[in-house]
C-alpha cells in the first residue's frame, strides 16, 4: 500500500490531552443486559443535499466482563414535492475484547448505501487495537486504531477494492446527572480515498427515559466521482428514548 497514512487532527488533539490528564480509572459496573436507545428528529443538511429530513436511528450495547458489543442503525429520508431528495441507510457493529484494564482489541464492520453520494454502497471492515486512555465516572476517551478494507460500488456499477488504516476516538463526558457531551472521529485512509467522519452530540434528559439531543455531523472523503461535493454537513435535533 502506498498511501501515506496520518491521522486526523481531532484524533491527535483528543490523545494529547488525554494523555495529559492520565490514566486514572474508576473500576466499572458490569452489566450483561442490552442497553439501547431510539431516535428520532428533523436533519438540516447541507452539501450535496440540502433540505429537512427526518432521521431515525438506533443503538443497542452490552458491557460485560471481558466483551462490549455494539450495534448502530441509521436511516436518513427526505422528499420534495414527491421526489425523493435524500437516502442512506447505515448498520455499524463493533465487538471489543478486554484483555486487560484499559486495552482492547476491536473488530469493526460498517455498512453505507447513500443514494446521492456517487456510490451505490460502501462496505468497511476493521480490525485494530484500542485503549481506553481516560476512565473514570465523569469522562472516558477511548483511541483505536488498525488495518482494514473497504469495497465500494459506484453509481455506474465499478468495484472500487482498497486497504485502510483506521484511526478514532470516543469520548464520553457526562456535564452533569442530566446531560453528557459526546466526540466520535474516525478517519479511513485508503489507497484512493480519505473519509474522516465526526459526530459532535450533546444530550440532555427530559423524564426518566425521554431525553433531547442536539448532534452536529460533518463527513468529508478526499475523492469522490464528478458532481458530487467532498464535504457533507448535517445538524439535528432529536428526541431519544432509552430503554
Amino acid at each position: 500500500m502506498n498511501s501515506r497514512y496520518t491521522l486526523s487532527g481531532s484524533v491527535a488533539l483528543l490523545f494529547m490531552a488525554a494523555t495529559a490528564a492520565g490514566n486514572a480509572a474508576d473500576p466499572q459496573v458490569i452489566d450483561n443486559s442490552w442497553k439501547g436507545n431510539v431516535e428520532l428528529g428533523i436533519v438540516t443538511t447541507t452539501g450535496n443535499t440540502e433540505t429537512e429530513t427526518i432521521n431515525a436511528k438506533a443503538k443497542v450495547e452490552t458491557e460485560r466482563k471481558q466483551w462490549r458489543h455494539t450495534i448502530f442503525i441509521e436511516s436518513l429520508n427526505s422528499s420534495n414535492n414527491n421526489t425523493t431528495t435524500a437516502e442512506r441507510y447505515v448498520i455499524n457493529g463493533q465487538s471489543d475484547y478486554k484483555f486487560s484494564e484499559h486495552n482492547y482489541f476491536f473488530a469493526m464492520v460498517n455498512y453505507e448505501n447513500d443514494r446521492f453520494s456517487g456510490y451505490n454502497y460502501r462496505v468497511s471492515e476493521a480490525l485494530g487495537y484500542g485503549r481506553r486512555v481516560v476512565g473514570n465516572a465523569a469522562l472516558t476517551l477511548d483511541l483505536e486504531i488498525g488495518p482494514g478494507a473497504r469495497q465500494s460500488e459506484l453509481d455506474t456499477g465499478k468495484s472500487d477494492d482498497e486497504y485502510t488504516l483506521r484511526a478514532a476516538a470516543k469520548l464520553v463526558w457526562k456535564v452533569s446527572d442530566t446531560s453528557t457531551f459526546t466526540q466520535d472521529v474516525n478517519t479511513d485512509v485508503g489507497e484512493n480515498a480519505t473519509i474522516t467522519k465526526s459526530v459532535t452530540a450533546l444530550t440532555a434528559q427530559v423524564n426518566g427515559s425521554l431525553a433531547t439531543k442536539i448532534t452536529y455531523t460533518m463527513k468529508n472523503t478526499s475523492d469522490v466521482p464528478d458532481g458530487i461535493e467532498k464535504t457533507d454537513t448535517e445538524t439535528a435535533v432529536t428526541l431519544v428514548y432509552s430503554f
